[in-house]
């Protein structure tokens, strides 16, 4: 069984910072590309940034200053730097990974993490 956990979330004013983490665990092969997701209460799931299994990175236009991801391989962890948080940045923040768990074209999939909630007060 396969399963990313999200941690770091929590309750910040608006101008702090907080770092993001979603750390994979199971019978994983490799970790291809890995995402950060995002939902607002009344909101759809928006992708916020990825990064490929070589460290290319991919971000929102409205996130692209204030948030850097990142990722370990070795830890199977991905990271999510977010700075100058506002309240627009209120949202349950989604880890999602493509995993590889076997040696057949099968094995093969999407998982997703929990979720971890970041609420910024004004």
């Amino acid at each position: 069984q396969v399963q990313p956990v999200e941690s770091g979330g929590g309750l910040v004013q608006a101008g702090g910072s907080l770092r993001l983490s979603c750390a994979a665990s199971g019978s994983i092969v490799s970790i291809n590309a890995m995402g950060w997701y995002r939902q607002a209460p009344g909101k759809q799931r928006e992708l916020v940034a990825s990064i490929t299994s070589g460290s290319s990175t991919m971000y929102a236009d409205s996130v692209k200053v204030r948030f850097t991801i990142s990722r370990d391989n070795a830890k199977n962890t991905m990271y999510l730097q977010i700075n100058n948080l506002n309240p627009e940045d209120t949202a349950v923040y989604y880890c999602n990974a493509h995993i590889t768990t076997g040696w057949t074209i099968n094995d093969h999939h999407d998982y997703w993490g929990q979720g971890t909630q970041v609420t910024v007060s004004s």
